[in-house]
């Protein structure tokens, strides 16, 4: 592959990465309010800029602490010559997520946790932070057991399935990104609609990544969802998304009809809605957090998909400089490229 091409694999998976942390930022700081207390606190068009979450300006939550250490799990697997193997990539990224308990300052019950120290992010004293993070994360990675599609760990549907998988989609060498976003999502989340939302975002990503619109990619990858059993719920939810976009601008209105973004098909269709139906980056992250419901995982996926289609370069100067942990998001997209970038 050319070198220009191979810049602009690099190019997207900065992008996806940077902007997903991007959107996290900006819905942090409303996360919990409703639609007419975002207004109140921050005019009629809500939230325009970065605002204080957790002490500044840019701060990230749960969401990019997660889908770091899923690249980080991805990295892993890579050097191991695991990509091929799916149950061995949910192993190894069950041990990153083991790792990132630990920032929580969470225990588990499985035999590997106290020899979870590979990689560097668990050395980044700032991952050591409390970020709102999901229940049914912290239950299921503090379990002896991990949790597997055919024996699932709870019937948690909820967004931390889904808000954590664009790195599968970017990692090119992952041969099946639908199958492998299932499995991983499956590690904390048991119910069809959280694993399921998961492989969709993770193989629409890799559409993006081979150059196909965000509309086609979507439709692309509802003919995969819809051959596995219990898909009914997300595909409906990707479908009305897809309607709605189609129906004219984005509005934060149009947004919570969708529903909430607690849980894993809502989230997808809100983040699937406001990337289609606004104009460009900027405006899709701001519709994708102004409403009442899981802002952040919705501005982060939003985030994901536009980063990867328009690259590093779509994301306003002003918002990347405030961004906390920009050059650690940074490394980890150079070192996703370099081992899971297949021959991009």
């Amino acid at each position: 592959m050319p070198a220009a091409r191979r810049r602009s694999l690099l190019d997207r998976i900065r992008g996806a990465l940077l902007a997903g942390a991007v959107g996290d930022a900006l819905g942090a700081p409303v996360e919990f309010l409703s639609l007419d207390e975002i207004r109140t606190r921050f005019g009629p068009e809500g939230v325009r800029e970065l605002a204080p979450a957790y002490g500044r300006a840019g701060a990230i939550t749960d969401d990019t602490q997660m889908t770091l250490f899923t690249a980080e799990g991805l990295v892993l697997a890579a050097r191991a010559g695991a990509l091929g193997r799916t149950d061995e990539v949910a192993r190894i990224v069950h041990r990153a997520y083991l790792r990132w308990l630990r920032t929580q300052g969470g225990t588990s019950a499985h035999p590997t946790f106290e020899r979870t120290d590979e990689g560097w992010l668990l050395d980044v004293a700032d991952l050591h932070s409390l970020r709102a993070p999901g229940a049914t994360c912290l239950a299921a990675l503090r379990s002896a057991h991990c949790g597997r599609v055919e024996q699932p760990p709870n019937s948690s549907k909820g967004c931390g399935a889904v808000m954590r998988m664009a790195p599968v989609g970017l990692a090119a060498a992952v041969a099946d990104p639908f199958r492998t976003g299932c499995a991983l999502a499956a590690l904390t989340h048991g119910h069809p609609s959280g694993w399921l939302a998961a492989g969709f975002l993770a193989a629409v990503v890799r559409e993006l990544v081979a150059g196909s619109s965000l509309e086609d990619a979507a439709r692309e990858t509802l003919t995969e969802l819809r051959r596995w059993p219990g898909s009914e719920e997300c595909a409906a939810a990707v479908d009305r998304a897809l309607a709605m976009a189609r129906a004219g601008p984005g509005t934060p209105e149009a947004v919570e009809s969708l529903g909430e973004g607690w849980v894993a098909e809502e989230a997808l269709a809100i983040s699937l809605y406001c990337a289609i139906a606004a104009p460009d980056l900027e405006s899709a992250l701001l519709l994708a957090v102004n409403h009442g419901g899981d802002s952040d995982s919705t501005g982060a996926i939003a985030g994901n998909l536009l980063g990867t289609i328009h690259g590093e370069r779509a994301i306003p100067r002003r918002w990347l400089d405030a961004l906390e942990l920009r050059e650690e998001i940074e490394r980890m997209a150079e070192e996703l490229h370099a081992t899971c970038g297949g021959r991009g």
